[in-house]
């Protein structure tokens, strides 16, 4: 296995270390960044952004408003989302030890959108006080209860006797999904016009509500996960060797994969509350990063927070740009990007099995 300062080996590709993929990866996320704050219908163009921020022809007012208020809410809940979504993503591949693992297989999407739904349509039933306690946030707290109520539940019935059975996770997970769905489709059968509108933006998912206090909740959760992620990362890589093969050589299993699937839970469940249905960031960012470092999680873990953040950046910003004035959700744009990549690596998975 390559260490620091060594290059990674990989079939067919050489690549060097870690320290240059994150600069690479670095070099990029500034560049998408710069884009994605001087592009929008507002006429903020990069050249004059690049300007002011290099002591040349000062911002107007309203140029300050669009940039400070509103495109860099976006920019900053862009990178904590995607990272997030990333990380979660890259922490279930190792743990289940199959490249076409999502943070989904916890429950948490099932369980936030559970959440999601009942907020919308039944929360006009809640106390007049619980209802103003929760304000405008209802729906992300909801959604955000859910996710951890059903990762919390299929932890319970994967784990026996202190040991937590990956297979039988994976399987409730496939049952508590059908389950929400149904009752997702009877409270959809109720809903009115406005809560149906309400319940298909979400379910697309959007940063168009980014706000500094929404940044504040997430930071909270995101940033932690993001730093100590990578430290699971030689457990992982032992992991992938097996159970018994890593018990062997002295890891502790049980507590790997209960902080793999918490962190999972903490990232993916914020996420999902503030942004609402952003799907194939899990999948596509860490499987693309195997085929660039190899299968090192050392490499990954810290890879997917850079370049997880970079890809939703990039496509909020041609959400905002490619039918401005109006804006596309954010969760159409990372579908028609992550579907074909989906197919390609299943293709790929079948070629490589030899069918």
């Amino acid at each position: 296995m390559a260490t620091a300062g060594q290059e990674m080996r990989v079939p067919g590709r050489l690549v060097r270390d870690r320290t240059a993929l994150m600069l690479a990866l670095a070099l990029l996320a500034g560049a998408v960044a710069l884009l994605s704050l001087g592009t929008g219908a507002a006429g903020l163009s990069p050249l004059r952004l690049l300007s002011a921020l290099t002591g040349g022809e000062a911002l107007s007012a309203r140029d300050r408003v669009v940039l400070f208020d509103i495109r860099l809410p976006r920019l900053v809940m862009g990178f904590l989302i995607g990272g997030a979504l990333a990380v979660s993503g890259a922490l279930m591949q190792g743990l289940f030890r199959n490249p076409l693992a999502d943070p989904g297989i916890t429950g948490v999407g099932a369980g936030a959108g559970l959440g999601a739904v009942l907020s919308i349509v039944l929360g006009g039933m809640l106390p007049a006080s619980l209802a103003a306690l929760a304000g405008p946030h209802l729906t992300a707290f909801a959604a955000f209860l859910g996710g951890w109520s059903s990762t919390l539940l299929l932890y319970r019935v994967a784990t026996r006797e202190g040991q937590t059975n990956v297979a039988t996770m994976l399987l409730a997970g496939i049952a508590l999904g059908a389950l929400s769905g149904a009752v997702t489709g009877v409270l959809v059968y109720l809903a009115d016009d406005k809560q149906l509108r309400d319940l298909t933006f979400w379910g697309m998912g959007s940063l168009a509500g980014a706000t500094w206090p929404k940044i504040a909740v997430g930071a909270a959760m995101i940033l932690p996960l993001l730093v100590l992620a990578p430290l699971l990362a030689r457990g992982l890589n032992a992991l992938s060797l097996g159970e018994a093969q890593a018990l062997h050589v002295g890891l502790r299993v049980q507590r790997l994969k209960n902080l793999a699937i918490l962190g999972t839970a903490a990232g993916a469940g914020i996420s999902v509350a503030l942004a609402g249905g952003i799907g194939f960031v899990g999948i596509v960012v860490p499987h693309l990063l195997r085929l660039v470092a190899g299968p090192d999680n050392r490499a990954i873990l810290p890879a997917a927070a850079l370049l997880g953040g970079t890809l939703l950046v990039a496509a909020d910003m041609i959400a905002r740009t490619i039918a401005a004035p109006a804006e596309l959700p954010i969760g159409v744009i990372m579908a028609l990007i992550g579907a074909p990549v989906f197919l390609w690596i299943l293709l790929r998975q079948r070629g490589l099995a030899g069918f």
